[in-house]
């Protein structure tokens, strides 16, 4: 697909990867509702910077690999693809319980600038799932002929996506009524994005 096309495809992909309430949602709560909309929008930041640790070394990966190896990258389109269609089934068994942990006490401690910003970059940095999210992202639009600085063009603009997400959501949810209602049927929600994410997984599949 052309350069266009695989922008479209790739916000499509991260907004709904990124809407699924996880980890990063979780904090960003969290901090947004107990500690207002700045230590949101800190802890926001943070989360972008470590999105970009991923995506470094996942473009840096790929992009060996489509110099070195057609075989290889089909073999990883393999298991993006099969990735995606986990991380759908995922969420299409979500319970209206998996937002729960947004009721748990938070320290209500102000942390300085720095420390709300490492937060996120810890939170997002050190999630398990994130080498294997993102590797399975790109596969949806590498192929041998894709430039690095296609590559790079799409791993910056994840980075904006993500950004403007959270920076959303923490001035959506500085209202913790709002936050009440949108825990309530957040469920549904990750269901709809899990079906979508299925959808995506075997398209992979059964691409060429």
């Amino acid at each position: 697909m052309d350069f266009f096309s695989g922008l479209l495809v790739i916000t499509f992909v991260h907004l709904l990867a990124a809407a699924s309430p996880g980890p990063d949602f979780v904090l960003v709560s969290q901090q947004a509702i107990n500690q207002g909309r700045r230590a949101g929008l800190l802890c926001s930041l943070g989360i972008t910077l470590g999105l970009g640790i991923h995506i470094a070394y996942s473009i840096a990966g790929l992009a060996t690999v489509i110099a070195h190896s057609t075989e290889l990258l089909w073999a990883i389109k393999i298991i993006g693809g099969c990735y995606l269609l986990y991380l759908g089934y995922c969420g299409l068994k979500s319970k209206a319980a998996a937002m729960s942990e947004l009721e748990k006490p938070q320290s209500s401690a102000n942390l300085s600038p720095k420390k709300q910003i490492a937060t996120g970059v810890l939170c997002n940095a050190l999630n398990p799932k994130a080498p294997i999210y993102f590797v399975s992202v790109f596969t949806i639009i590498i192929s041998p002929d894709l430039p690095m600085q296609a590559l790079i063009a799409y791993g910056v603009w994840m980075m904006v996506l993500q950004m403007l997400w959270f920076s959303a959501l923490t001035l959506f949810l500085v209202n913790p009524r709002v936050n009440k209602q949108f825990r309530k049927f957040g469920h549904w929600l990750d269901r709809v994005l899990g079906g979508a994410m299925m959808l995506l997984g075997i398209k992979v599949l059964l691409s060429r």
